[in-house]
């Protein structure tokens, strides 16, 4: 079984920069993408950024040149460095790991982030 903790969200105010963690445990497991997500207040949860096992990054539109995502394969551990806030990235982000052999998805619990105007 696998376990995602995520951290680093917090209230910023817009234009400024926030740092999430997630960290991955448990039993043996290959980690193949790792990615982040992002809830809004009455909407869905939606993609904002992944990266590869081989450390390429896929962004949502709305986030490139702002967002990095970058991964530690030796801690299991997936970063979002978030720059230049604006108060619609205010939202619950989840990590979330994909494994291969077996092939499964899991979720961290989320981590808010609160960008004022």
């Amino acid at each position: 079984h696998v376990q995602l903790q995520a951290s680093g969200g917090g209230l910023v105010q817009a234009g400024g920069s926030l740092r999430l963690s997630c960290a991955a445990s448990g039993s043996r497991f290959n980690v193949n993408v790792m990615g982040w997500y992002r809830q809004a207040p009455g909407k869905q949860r939606e993609f904002i950024a992944l990266i590869g096992s081989g450390g390429r990054p896929d962004y949502v539109d709305s986030v490139k040149g702002r967002f990095i995502i970058s991964r530690d394969n030796a801690k299991n551990t997936v970063y979002l460095q978030m720059n230049r806030l604006k108060p619609e990235d205010t939202g619950v982000y989840y990590c979330k790991l994909s494994t291969i052999n077996p092939t499964e998805d899991y979720w961290g619990e989320g981590t808010l982030v609160t960008v004022s105007s």
